[in-house]
Protein backbone atom coordinates (compact mmCIF):
# COMPACT_ATOMS: atom_id res chain seq x y z
CA UNK A 1 0.00 0.00 0.00
CA UNK A 2 1.67 3.45 -1.10
CA UNK A 3 2.24 5.68 2.04
CA UNK A 4 -0.87 8.31 2.44
CA UNK A 5 0.59 11.89 1.87
CA UNK A 6 0.40 13.96 5.37
CA UNK A 7 -1.29 17.91 5.43
CA UNK A 8 1.86 20.23 4.39
CA UNK A 9 2.51 23.12 6.63
CA UNK A 10 0.64 26.11 5.01
CA UNK A 11 1.09 29.67 6.78
CA UNK A 12 -2.78 29.41 6.47
CA UNK A 13 -4.50 26.04 6.02
CA UNK A 14 -7.02 28.23 3.65
CA UNK A 15 -8.23 26.19 0.07
CA UNK A 16 -9.45 28.72 -2.20
CA UNK A 17 -12.74 27.00 -4.07
CA UNK A 18 -12.84 28.36 -7.88
CA UNK A 19 -16.06 26.65 -8.67
CA UNK A 20 -17.20 27.68 -12.29
CA UNK A 21 -13.73 29.27 -13.60
CA UNK A 22 -14.03 29.54 -17.09
CA UNK A 23 -10.04 29.03 -18.58
CA UNK A 24 -10.10 32.59 -19.78
CA UNK A 25 -10.44 33.58 -16.21
CA UNK A 26 -7.89 31.14 -14.80
CA UNK A 27 -4.93 33.15 -14.61
CA UNK A 28 -6.13 35.76 -13.67
CA UNK A 29 -7.77 35.03 -11.13
CA UNK A 30 -5.41 32.40 -9.64
CA UNK A 31 -2.57 34.56 -9.67
CA UNK A 32 -4.15 37.14 -7.82
CA UNK A 33 -5.56 34.78 -4.78
CA UNK A 34 -1.29 33.83 -4.88
CA UNK A 35 -0.49 37.02 -4.67
CA UNK A 36 -3.14 37.72 -1.86
CA UNK A 37 -1.54 34.86 0.50
CA UNK A 38 -3.50 31.72 -0.20
CA UNK A 39 -1.39 28.24 -0.81
CA UNK A 40 -4.04 25.57 -2.05
CA UNK A 41 -6.45 26.47 -4.52
CA UNK A 42 -9.29 24.12 -6.10
CA UNK A 43 -10.55 24.00 -9.58
CA UNK A 44 -14.07 21.28 -8.87
CA UNK A 45 -14.49 19.05 -12.24
CA UNK A 46 -18.07 20.15 -12.53
CA UNK A 47 -16.46 23.50 -14.05
CA UNK A 48 -15.76 24.53 -17.54
CA UNK A 49 -13.05 22.39 -19.54
CA UNK A 50 -10.94 22.13 -15.61
CA UNK A 51 -8.29 20.10 -16.17
CA UNK A 52 -7.12 22.85 -18.93
CA UNK A 53 -7.57 25.59 -15.61
CA UNK A 54 -5.93 23.41 -13.52
CA UNK A 55 -3.07 22.82 -15.94
CA UNK A 56 -2.93 26.63 -16.36
CA UNK A 57 -2.53 27.27 -12.84
CA UNK A 58 0.13 24.83 -11.66
CA UNK A 59 2.32 26.26 -15.09
CA UNK A 60 2.09 29.75 -12.81
CA UNK A 61 2.13 28.36 -8.90
CA UNK A 62 5.49 28.66 -7.20
CA UNK A 63 6.96 25.52 -5.96
CA UNK A 64 5.09 24.40 -2.62
CA UNK A 65 1.54 26.29 -3.72
CA UNK A 66 -1.15 23.30 -4.15
CA UNK A 67 -3.17 23.13 -7.01
CA UNK A 68 -5.83 20.67 -7.66
CA UNK A 69 -9.37 19.67 -8.47
CA UNK A 70 -12.56 19.05 -6.40
CA UNK A 71 -15.37 17.08 -7.04
CA UNK A 72 -12.96 14.13 -8.02
CA UNK A 73 -15.69 10.81 -8.07
CA UNK A 74 -13.30 8.38 -10.00
CA UNK A 75 -9.72 6.84 -10.63
CA UNK A 76 -9.60 8.17 -14.09
CA UNK A 77 -9.78 11.71 -13.29
CA UNK A 78 -7.41 10.99 -10.72
CA UNK A 79 -4.57 10.04 -13.50
CA UNK A 80 -6.24 13.23 -15.50
CA UNK A 81 -5.29 16.06 -12.24
CA UNK A 82 -2.28 14.02 -11.63
CA UNK A 83 -1.24 14.56 -15.76
CA UNK A 84 -2.57 18.19 -15.20
CA UNK A 85 -0.01 18.75 -12.43
CA UNK A 86 -2.07 18.85 -9.61
CA UNK A 87 -1.26 17.92 -6.42
CA UNK A 88 -4.13 18.62 -4.49
CA UNK A 89 -7.22 16.45 -4.75
CA UNK A 90 -10.59 17.42 -2.83
CA UNK A 91 -13.75 14.90 -3.01
CA UNK A 92 -17.22 15.19 -1.82
CA UNK A 93 -17.38 11.67 -0.07
CA UNK A 94 -14.81 8.58 0.89
CA UNK A 95 -13.87 6.41 -2.10
CA UNK A 96 -10.76 4.28 -1.20
CA UNK A 97 -9.95 3.38 -4.71
CA UNK A 98 -9.81 7.27 -5.18
CA UNK A 99 -7.62 8.25 -1.91
CA UNK A 100 -5.70 5.15 -2.99
CA UNK A 101 -4.73 6.50 -6.39
CA UNK A 102 -4.34 9.86 -5.31
CA UNK A 103 -1.56 8.48 -2.59
CA UNK A 104 0.17 6.92 -5.57
CA UNK A 105 0.45 9.88 -7.56
CA UNK A 106 1.85 11.59 -4.13
CA UNK A 107 -1.28 13.96 -4.08
CA UNK A 108 -2.54 15.31 -0.86
CA UNK A 109 -6.20 14.54 -0.07
CA UNK A 110 -9.07 16.45 1.35
CA UNK A 111 -12.47 14.09 1.43
CA UNK A 112 -15.76 15.19 2.48
CA UNK A 113 -16.97 13.65 5.48
CA UNK A 114 -20.25 14.88 7.20
CA UNK A 115 -20.48 11.19 10.20
CA UNK A 116 -18.16 9.88 12.45
CA UNK A 117 -18.65 6.30 10.15
CA UNK A 118 -17.76 8.79 7.13
CA UNK A 119 -14.90 10.34 9.33
CA UNK A 120 -12.90 7.33 10.00
CA UNK A 121 -13.60 5.31 7.25
CA UNK A 122 -11.33 8.61 5.61
CA UNK A 123 -9.07 8.47 7.93
CA UNK A 124 -8.35 4.50 7.94
CA UNK A 125 -8.45 5.30 3.82
CA UNK A 126 -4.99 7.44 4.76
CA UNK A 127 -6.37 11.19 3.70
CA UNK A 128 -4.58 13.74 4.49
CA UNK A 129 -7.16 15.69 5.69
CA UNK A 130 -11.16 15.58 6.03
CA UNK A 131 -13.61 18.31 4.76
CA UNK A 132 -16.63 18.30 7.07
CA UNK A 133 -19.50 19.45 4.17
CA UNK A 134 -21.54 21.07 4.38
CA UNK A 135 -19.81 22.63 7.81
CA UNK A 136 -22.97 25.01 7.86
CA UNK A 137 -25.20 22.42 8.66
CA UNK A 138 -22.88 20.80 11.12
CA UNK A 139 -21.85 23.98 12.71
CA UNK A 140 -19.19 24.23 15.80
CA UNK A 141 -20.38 21.99 17.64
CA UNK A 142 -21.48 19.20 15.50
CA UNK A 143 -17.60 18.98 14.18
CA UNK A 144 -16.39 19.37 17.80
CA UNK A 145 -18.18 15.83 18.46
CA UNK A 146 -17.17 14.24 16.18
CA UNK A 147 -13.61 15.32 16.02
CA UNK A 148 -13.20 13.62 19.33
CA UNK A 149 -13.25 10.40 18.57
CA UNK A 150 -10.98 10.89 15.39
CA UNK A 151 -7.00 11.03 15.65
CA UNK A 152 -5.77 13.94 17.49
CA UNK A 153 -2.75 14.53 14.59
CA UNK A 154 -5.60 14.57 11.67
CA UNK A 155 -6.54 17.87 10.06
CA UNK A 156 -10.08 18.94 10.05
CA UNK A 157 -11.57 21.23 7.69
CA UNK A 158 -15.00 23.03 7.57
CA UNK A 159 -16.29 23.48 4.45
CA UNK A 160 -19.79 24.48 2.79
CA UNK A 161 -21.53 27.72 3.91
CA UNK A 162 -18.08 29.26 5.87
CA UNK A 163 -16.67 32.69 5.14
CA UNK A 164 -14.26 34.95 7.11
CA UNK A 165 -17.00 35.81 9.54
CA UNK A 166 -17.00 31.78 10.71
CA UNK A 167 -13.38 31.49 11.61
CA UNK A 168 -13.51 32.91 15.44
CA UNK A 169 -16.27 30.25 16.59
CA UNK A 170 -14.73 27.41 14.65
CA UNK A 171 -10.86 28.02 15.88
CA UNK A 172 -12.96 28.09 19.90
CA UNK A 173 -12.95 24.01 18.88
CA UNK A 174 -9.64 24.01 17.33
CA UNK A 175 -10.67 23.79 13.83
CA UNK A 176 -7.96 26.35 11.12
CA UNK A 177 -8.25 24.27 8.04
CA UNK A 178 -10.90 26.00 5.50
CA UNK A 179 -12.73 25.90 2.40
CA UNK A 180 -13.45 29.36 0.93
CA UNK A 181 -16.02 28.89 -2.43
CA UNK A 182 -19.17 31.75 -2.54
CA UNK A 183 -17.51 33.88 -0.37
CA UNK A 184 -14.46 34.29 -2.40
CA UNK A 185 -15.53 33.65 -6.05
CA UNK A 186 -18.34 33.39 -8.28
CA UNK A 187 -18.34 32.82 -11.80
CA UNK A 188 -18.32 35.98 -14.17
CA UNK A 189 -15.84 37.86 -11.12
CA UNK A 190 -13.14 39.87 -12.07
CA UNK A 191 -9.90 39.09 -10.50
CA UNK A 192 -9.91 42.85 -8.72
CA UNK A 193 -13.34 41.41 -7.41
CA UNK A 194 -11.74 38.37 -6.06
CA UNK A 195 -8.69 40.26 -4.65
CA UNK A 196 -10.59 42.65 -2.57
CA UNK A 197 -12.21 38.96 -0.80
CA UNK A 198 -9.26 37.52 -0.35
CA UNK A 199 -8.02 40.60 1.30
CA UNK A 200 -10.65 40.44 3.30
CA UNK A 201 -10.42 36.38 4.15
CA UNK A 202 -6.69 36.71 4.84
CA UNK A 203 -6.92 39.76 7.32
CA UNK A 204 -9.60 37.46 8.86
CA UNK A 205 -7.73 34.71 9.28
CA UNK A 206 -4.54 36.60 10.38
CA UNK A 207 -6.79 38.12 13.53
CA UNK A 208 -7.53 34.75 14.75
CA UNK A 209 -4.75 32.22 13.70
CA UNK A 210 -1.65 35.33 13.21
CA UNK A 211 -1.23 33.42 9.89
CA UNK A 212 1.11 31.13 11.27
CA UNK A 213 1.80 27.65 9.85
CA UNK A 214 0.10 24.58 10.95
Amino acid sequence: MTKPVAWPALRRDLVAILRGLPPADCESIVATLIEAGFEAIEIPLNSPEPFRSIAAAARIAPPGLLIGAGTVLDTVSVDRLAEAGGRLLVSPNVDREVLARAAHHGMVTMPGVFTPTEALAAAAAGASALKFFPASVLGPAGIAAIRAVLPADLPVGAVGGVSEADFPAYARIGVRHFGLGSSLYRPGDDARTVRTRADRAIAAYDAVHGGQSS
